[in-house]
C-alpha cells in the first residue's frame, strides 16, 4: 500500500462478496489482453494441474471442500490464479478427460486496504467476482463469518495468500499468517455441526516469476538511477559489458549507503541509539534498523513491540486506520469544523507514523545475502526493486507502479493437499498449537514447491 488518506473519515465497512457471474464472463474474457497490456507477463505454464482439476471435481460431487493457499510473491499474483482457474484448469480437465461444471471459479480474500489505494472500482470488482474483504490487523468478524460461510457453503473453493501481502521475492516465504490454518479447523467444525461428511483441505500453490532474457542492461540503469538519488557517484563504463561481480558490489554498496543514511536519520532526529555499525553485520543492522522504525511508530501508537516484525506491521497498520478511519466520525456531516479540523491533524499524523511501518513492510523478507548466495538475474532484479521502493518512499513518490525490468513468464506449481479433517481431533485437544503445526506444514510446502 503506497498512501493512506491524510484526512479522517468514516469507519472502513465490510465488503461483502456479491457475485456476478455477467461480471466473471467478462473477466475471463478480457484477462489475456490484460496480461499483454498492462502486465510484463508473457507466458503462464501450469504443474500437476490435474491434482486440482481433480480436487474440482471432488469438491463438485460434494466430497470436499478446498481452500487454495497461493505464495503471493508479485503484486500480479492475482491475474495468475485467475488464469490458474480459468483458463488453464478447464484445459487441463479437459485433456484428461476430468468433467467439471461451469463455471469454474473460486472466491477468494483480499485486504480491505486495497481497494483505498486501488481505488473504490476495485473493491466493486472483488465484490462482483466474489472476493470478501478482510482487515488484517484485528479481529474482523464480519470479514471472518464471510470467509468462513464461503468455505464450507459456496459452491466455490476459496483461495488466499497465507503470508498476507507481498514480498518481492521468488525463492523466499514469509513466515505464514495462522489464519488460513484456523479457517481450515473451522470449516471442518462447522460440517461436522451440520452432519456434513466433506473432507477438508488446504492446497498449496507455488507462483514463481522468471524473465525471458535476463534483463542486466535495465537493472544496471536502475542501480545508476538508485546510486545517483542515493548520492552515491556512479560509474557509466560498461564498455567491456556487465560484470556481475561489480554489479554485486555495487548493490551492497547502494545498500549499506541506505543503511547509514537511514541510521542517521533515526539517530539525529528520532533520538534512538543504534548500535556501533563496525560492529555489526549487514544483516544484523537491517534488523536494528527495522526495529527502529517499527518502535517510532509503535510509540506514537502507544502499542507495545509484541510478536514477530510482521504481527507489528498488521497491528501498527491497524492501529493507523483507526485513527483515520474512525468510529465517532460516522456521522462525518453533523461534525463541527473545529472537530474535523481536528480529525484531519491526526489522520494526517497517524499517515506519516505509518510511513516508517512502510518501509520496514518492505523488507521483512530481505536477508542481506540472497543475492550473495545465488546471484541469478532475477534475485539481482527483485533486491534492486526493493531497493527502490525504499529510495521511491523516501522521495515521498508512489511504489506502486514498480519498473517493469523485461518480460516474464510464470510458473504456476500445484502441491499435495494438506488435510485439515485428519487433525480435527488433535484439534480438540490442543488448538493453539495444532494451529501453528499446520501453519509450518503448510509452509514447508510451499517452500518445497520453489524450483
Amino acid at each position: 500500500m503506497s498512501q493512506l488518506s491524510q484526512q479522517a473519515q468514516p469507519p472502513l465497512e465490510f465488503i461483502p462478496p456479491a457475485f456476478n457471474p455477467l461480471i466473471l464472463r467478462g473477466c475471463q474474457t478480457i484477462l489475456p489482453l490484460w496480461l499483454q497490456w498492462q502486465t510484463n507477463i508473457k507466458q503462464i505454464d501450469g504443474k500437476n494441474i490435474e491434482k486440482l482439476a481433480h480436487l474440482y471435481q471432488e469438491f463438485q460431487s460434494g466430497k470436499i471442500r478446498f481452500l487454495m493457499a497461493f505464495r503471493h510473491p508479485n503484486v500480479n499474483d492475482p491475474y495468475c490464479m485467475g488464469y490458474l482457474v480459468w483458463k488453464l484448469l478447464p484445459r487441463v480437465a479437459k485433456q484428461h478427460n476430468i468433467s467439471l461444471n461451469y463455471p469454474i471459479h473460486s472466491h477468494f480474500m483480499y485486504d480491505r486496504g486495497i481497494p483505498l489505494w486501488a481505488g473504490s472500482a476495485v473493491g466493486w470488482l472483488y465484490s462482483q467476482l466474489g472476493g470478501t474483504s478482510i482487515q488484517r490487523g484485528k479481529l474482523d468478524m464480519p470479514g471472518l463469518r464471510s470467509a468462513r460461510d464461503l468455505f464450507v457453503n459456496s459452491k466455490f473453493p476459496l483461495s488466499a495468500a497465507p503470508e498476507g501481502a507481498t514480498n518481492g521475492h521468488n525463492e523466499i516465504i514469509s513466515p505464514l499468517e495462522p489464519g488460513i490454518a484456523q479457517l481450515g479447523f473451522w470449516c471442518a467444525e462447522d460440517l461436522r455441526k451440520a452432519n456434513r461428511d466433506e473432507e477438508v483441505f488446504i492446497v498449496p500453490i507455488g507462483i514463481q516469476y522468471h524473465y525471458l532474457t535476463p534483463p542486466w542492461d535495465e537493472i544496471e540503469a536502475l542501480l545508476t538511477q538508485l546510486e545517483k538519488d542515493s548520492g552515491i557517484p556512479t560509474n557509466n563504463n560498461q564498455k567491456n559489458g556487465i560484470n556481475e561481480e561489480d554489479l554485486y558490489k555495487r548493490l551492497y554498496q547502494l545498500g549499506e549507503r541506505m543503511l547509514t543514511v537511514m541510521e542517521d536519520f533515526y539517530r539525529k532526529f528520532y533520538h534512538r541509539d543504534l548500535p556501533n555499525t563496525s560492529e555489526q553485520t549487514l544483516p544484523e543492522r537491517l534488523n536494528n534498523l527495522m526495529n527502529t522504525a517499527l518502535e517510532v511508530a509503535e510509540t506514537y501508537f502507544n502499542l507495545s513491540p509484541k510478536g514477530s516484525i510482521i504481527d507489528r506491521c498488521r497491528r501498527l497498520e491497524q492501529a493507523g486506520w483507526d485513527y483515520i478511519y474512525r468510529d465517532d466520525f460516522k456521522q462525518i456531516d453533523q461534525l463541527s469544523k473545529v472537530e474535523k479540523g481536528l480529525g484531519d491533524r491526526i489522520a494526517e499524523e497517524a499517515s506519516f507514523k505509518m510511513w516508517h511501518m512502510r518501509l520496514v513492510e518492505s523488507f521483512v523478507a530481505v536477508t542481506g545475502h540472497y543475492v550473495q548466495e545465488k546471484s541469478t538475474a532475477e534475485r539481482f532484479a527483485e533486491t534492486t526493486l526493493l531497493l527502490w521502493d525504499l529510495v521511491t518512499r523516501i522521495k515521498g513518490e508512489s511504489a506502486f507502479f514498480r519498473p517493469q525490468l523485461g518480460q516474464q513468464k510464470v510458473k504456476i506449481t500445484i502441491g499435495d493437499p494438506i488435510s485439515v479433517s485428519a487433525r480435527s481431533d488433535n484439534y480438540k485437544k490442543s488448538r493453539r498449537q495444532v494451529v501453528e503445526s499446520l501453519t509450518q506444514d503448510l509452509q514447508e510446502a510451499l517452500e518445497d514447491l520453489i524450483d
